[in-house]
């Protein structure tokens, strides 16, 4: 088995100039074109792909790692990019375990391509196992795609779009997965993305109006409901620990942010706050809650990347690590918001941007409430 390149990193001066656009997307709420340009010129594109294709040939674990050093400096740009690596790794997991109908993922990838994804809908909480959009059949073995998608990141960017939806045609409906080019027309993203944080993301809502899908670029048909396929399993994978490592990061840069404040700034007694007992408890609290969760956020990636052979314990493990990690970096932040005090409630500071930005991460899959279902089915058995 390949192993990762754990020598690609994101080059320091690239990551200050990502750091300092970041206020400038989040005030004016637009999509974070410049790092997409400059992180598309280093390579990060291209960081999962095969050495021979011309990537770094990243796994999961070292992919998340570079998701958590981005998100350190600007939490939507590694967000919203995030769902490029998401598709990559995918396609690793597919192949590493034998399968090569995302073969297509890897080329695009191989070609600097920008992926992105149509997955969620508005009131469909099955996600990848059910689907409120039509996908009808051509007769040639491709389908057409109508039906509205939300939080798409990458909408003004993508070059190839990954949608899917359900034909009804037969005795019984098929889930069926494939991806649209940006040239295929019939996909319409509504300027619909004012939201508290993660707005450099600019994950708009997407209408499909019957974009058609030619069978070379269907890559799936599944049946409704649970299941194991390896497609399945690699999106959710990398899409659990990759978010999750976003969150990680947040919750790292918080830690950074309130360690400069409180080592800075001197009480009335002249003592420097770094010097009072509780305020180090909390921040030993916080940089430990941290160093948690990031373990266990690289722990589960290696297994992916080792394809460990956890059964069923693999979703339970995934989905209670991502809710954890976002659970943790939501308190680690309002922690550092507590410690640095009055100066990090300013709108223009970066931990009030932080802390507008953790709290997305309760909105993606899987939720809590979603997560402890998981869990406890898998612990006490299906609901009677």
């Amino acid at each position: 088995m390949t192993k990762a390149n754990p020598a690609w990193s994101l080059p320091d001066d690239l990551l200050d100039r990502i750091a300092a656009r970041a206020p400038g997307y989040d005030a004016d709420n637009v999509f974070c074109a410049e790092d997409l340009d400059e992180l598309r010129a280093a390579g990060y594109l291209r960081i999962g792909v095969p050495t021979e294709r011309g990537g770094a040939g990243l796994g999961l674990a070292a992919t998340a790692e570079v998701q958590r050093v981005l998100a350190q400096a600007a939490p939507a740009t590694a967000l919203g990019l995030g769902m490029h690596q998401v598709w990559v790794q995918a396609a690793r997991s597919v192949s590493a375990r034998g399968g090569s109908f995302l073969q297509t993922v890897t080329d695009h990838a191989a070609d600097d391509h920008l992926l992105a994804f149509g997955v969620s809908e508005p009131g469909n909480d099955a996600v990848l196992f059910d689907s409120t959009t039509t996908a009808e059949p051509d007769g040639d073995g491709g389908y057409r795609f109508t039906g509205t998608k939300v939080s798409t990141s990458l909408a003004p960017a993508w070059d190839v779009l990954s949608v899917f939806g359900k034909d009804t045609s037969g005795p019984e409906p098929r889930l069926v997965h494939g991806f649209v080019l940006r040239s295929d027309g019939d996909v319409e993203h509504l300027d619909d993305w004012d939201t508290l944080g993660m707005r450099a993301t600019q994950s708009r809502t997407t209408l499909l109006r019957g974009v058609h899908v030619p069978a070379a670029r269907i890559v799936r048909v599944l049946p409704v409901g649970p299941t194991q396929d390896p497609l399945v399993f690699g999106i959710f994978a990398a899409f659990e620990l990759l978010v999750a490592s976003v969150y990680v990061g947040i919750a790292s840069r918080a830690v950074d942010l309130a360690v400069a404040a409180v080592s800075a700034r001197a009480g009335r007694d002249g003592v420097l706050r770094s010097q009072d007992p509780d305020v180090r408890r909390a921040i030993a609290d916080a940089r430990g809650a941290v160093d948690a969760v990031a373990l266990q956020v690289g722990s589960l990636a290696r297994s992916v990347d080792e394809q460990d052979d956890l059964g069923a314990r693999w979703f339970p493990l995934l989905v209670g690590t991502k809710a954890r990690a976002v659970d943790t970096a939501q308190h680690v932040v309002d922690e550092a918001m507590r410690l640095v005090g009055g100066r990090a409630y300013g709108a223009t500071s970066e931990l009030a941007r932080l802390a507008r930005d953790v709290r997305a991460g309760q909105y993606h899959p899987s939720t809590r409430d979603s997560a402890a279902r998981t869990i406890a089915a898998a612990e006490l058995g299906p609901l009677a």
